[in-house]
């Protein structure tokens, strides 16, 4: 399991420079989850037993702004066992939120993130559940999930995670053929910043 003596490469001085919740260290990430908690920020943890940790969300188009989640997430006590719940693409669908990747792909994405012990369709029996500070939800179409969180809020079972700011925003791919750029267009990607949170916890 991975907790504050972890040894992971060091992120280059742009990712440094860019979004903050790449500095964070282990014991920042631990703080913050004390915090979120409701516990003293700075304390001896009462046992050293593997916490069960639940994330869950599309993972459509998995991007750094996830990675950086999942790190938080598995950071948050010193032995964590991530466990990561992928919607299906009919739950998707049937809440209005098709997706570009399906579902077994959009598994395999996260399953090959260095953070994750665990994939499943199914809730497990979890300690706490991570969230990104701010809204990570749509409550025009996601009120059934807001509802769920806000219940775990309710109870002392959610850690907030520090939002990763500065993303690229990617949209799929669409079936219409395009020109290929001339050769004085730039090629790169505009770099965008998120949207502010659409509802604040």
């Amino acid at each position: 399991m991975f907790g504050p003596a972890t040894t992971e490469p060091p992120p280059t001085p742009e990712a440094y420079d860019k979004f903050a919740t790449v500095r964070l260290s282990a014991t920042d990430i631990q703080t913050c989850a004390r915090t979120s908690l409701g516990l003293a920020p700075a304390g001896k943890i009462l046992d050293n037993r593997t916490r069960r940790i639940y994330v869950d969300g599309l993972f459509d188009i998995f991007n750094v702004g996830h990675a950086l989640q999942l790190r938080q997430a598995k950071l948050s006590f010193p032995s964590v066992h991530l466990i990561i719940g992928v919607f299906s693409d009919q739950l998707c669908e049937a809440y209005g939120t098709p997706t570009a990747i399906p579902h077994l792909e959009r598994c395999e994405l996260v399953r090959h993130c260095r953070w994750v012990d665990q994939v499943l369709p199914d809730a497990p029996n979890i300690d706490y559940v991570v969230l990104d500070e701010g809204a990570t939800v749509d409550p025009a179409c996601d009120k059934v999930r807001l509802k769920g969180y806000d219940a775990m809020k309710r109870i002392g079972k959610v850690i907030l995670t520090k939002r990763t700011m500065g993303l690229t925003l990617v949209t799929p791919a669409t079936s219409t053929p395009t020109a290929p750029p001339s050769p004085t267009t730039p090629t790169s990607p505009a770099q965008e910043e998120i949207p502010e949170p659409l509802v604040e916890f």
